[in-house]
């Protein structure tokens, strides 16, 4: 996909926020969803995602959807390393098909790191039991306050 395409309502996280997928979360208010990447990187990889903007990049987001998606991003990953005792946190961020990015709603990659626990490619790790996911989810939700 071209940075430029139109929003395709039928991606996996429109999917997710209206209630047609499941997902395992962390946090929901009004603007922002954060929850458990059935495809980790690393134990305890979440998304953050917003409920309010159509943007696919952060190229496209309305400044005001990006300063709350920071602030949650922010957020979640303070819990996560409350939470996991992680040794540090990658965020990332994709955007476009050549820039590494596989679904085309803006979205926030929060990932633990372990000193002596290697990466896992994006997208590439397998799936996740989803009971774990709910196990760690309950650790961050808990480290949210």
């Amino acid at each position: 996909m071209t940075l430029h395409a139109p929003y395709d309502p039928s991606n996996v996280f429109a999917r997710i926020l209206r209630g047609e997928m499941p997902a395992v979360k962390v946090f929901e208010d009004g603007d922002v969803l954060a929850f458990m990447d059935v495809f980790p990187q690393s134990e305890g990889h979440v998304l953050v995602i917003s409920k309010t903007s159509t943007a696919r990049t952060l190229l496209e987001v309305e400044s005001e959807v990006l300063t709350r998606l920071a602030a949650a991003t922010q957020s979640v990953a303070q819990a996560v390393v409350k939470a996991l005792g992680c040794d540090g946190v990658s965020i990332m961020q994709f955007n476009g098909e050549a820039g590494g990015q596989t679904v085309f709603h803006l979205h926030f990659h929060v990932i633990p790191r372990w000193a002596d626990r290697p990466l896992k490619g994006h997208g590439q790790g397998g799936m996740a039991d989803v009971d774990e996911l709910k196990e760690t989810a309950a650790k961050i939700s808990a480290a949210l306050g």
